[in-house]
């Protein structure tokens, strides 16, 4: 009898058990592993982000709402930038802008290059020449330089080819002859883009480390191919994304060349609006032709910063067309494994 009232005064004194819930809220990492090491039973519970759904909808509905603005305006005459997206004179002054893109960015950067290493090199006189050209072109604006370079003719009336502070000439030709509207476009633009890419290869090629030019010397390379196959690959990761900008805005910046009345895309664009008064419409035709024209550029960007990413990456980024492909492998898989 005394032992059994001492067992139930015992069990009155201890605590009641805690629910499942609390003890496994409350219990050390040590004892939340299961002794087996099977956690299969154990549920994953996502992260979650409300505020990043929430700005994602605000987002859709903003894009949604523009798109029906495109569509739904009928003052965009989507009609009328379809009739004179592909016409003729349209597509001629889009061939004048790339063409005026293509010389001027190859001369520009191969310019530019030649003054980044006079601007790198031991001389003060090459020095002082690259770092005067750089710091007069990019100080002045580029349609100033357009004028400039047209009315030439007014300062020098002809441009002669011979022996310096003698009177023997080799070629003697009139300035308004030798620079027409192309001659002007071509050397306003080449020259600018030269003052900003000696700069942007300047920096590439500073970005390099000099340990490896040291290294490559003590191992006997010559200077021409320690510059070419050590320090120009290394070098072009750190100038392809600014040239690339660099030629993208050149791009846009040919529509400046309207102020010399030649027929270029954006000068074509005006003198059409200016016969039929669909301003809109024309000025959408040149925007679209200029987002494509970027739009390649980008492409192209892409492809080629990712060639020259070897050196820096164990494995190169996946392309979006192998990306695609992967994409579309996985889920073939997947499908046939689990058939509905």
């Amino acid at each position: 009898m005394s032992s059994a009232a001492t067992t139930v005064a015992q069990s009155a004194h201890q605590p009641a058990p805690e629910p499942a819930s609390a003890s496994a809220a409350t219990a050390t990492p040590a004892e939340r592993v299961p002794a087996n090491g099977d956690y299969s039973s154990y549920k994953l519970v996502p992260a979650r982000h409300p505020w990043r759904w929430v700005g994602t909808v605000l987002v859709a509905l903003g894009v949604a709402a523009v798109a029906w603005s495109l569509v739904s305006n009928p003052r965009w005459e989507w009609g009328v930038v379809a009739q004179w997206f592909t016409a003729q004179s349209v597509v001629n002054g889009l061939i004048e802008t790339l063409k005026l893109t293509a010389i001027s960015g190859a001369l520009g950067f191969i310019l530019g290059f030649v003054l980044a290493l006079m601007r790198l090199s031991a001389s003060p006189l090459l020095v002082s020449v690259s770092w005067t050209f750089s710091w007069i072109f990019r100080s002045t604006p580029l349609l100033v330089q357009m004028l400039l370079w047209y009315n030439l003719g007014y300062l020098y009336e002809k441009i002669s080819l011979g022996i310096p502070f003698t009177d023997v000439r080799f070629f003697e030709v009139q300035t308004t002859t030798l620079v027409s509207q192309f001659a002007a476009a071509v050397l306003g633009l080449t020259l600018n883009q030269a003052a900003y890419s000696a700069e942007i290869i300047r920096g590439g090629i500073l970005s390099v480390d000099q340990g490896q030019l040291e290294a490559a010397a003590a191992l006997g390379i010559p200077a021409w191919r320690r510059s070419t196959r050590i320090v120009l690959p290394q070098a072009m990761r750190a100038i392809l994304p600014t040239a690339f900008n660099e030629i993208i805005g050149l791009v846009k910046g040919t529509s400046i060349v309207y102020v010399l009345a030649y027929s270029e895309l954006f000068y074509t664009v005006q003198v059409i609006y200016n016969r039929t008064q669909q301003v809109l419409p024309l000025l959408l035709v040149a925007t679209l032709w200029y987002v494509v024209i970027t739009s390649v550029l980008s492409v192209l960007q892409y492809y080629i910063e990712r060639h020259y990413s070897k050196g820096a990456v164990r494995n190169l980024p996946l392309t979006p067309l192998q990306k695609a492909r992967k994409f579309l492998a996985t889920h073939a898989v997947t499908n046939v494994r689990n058939p509905r």
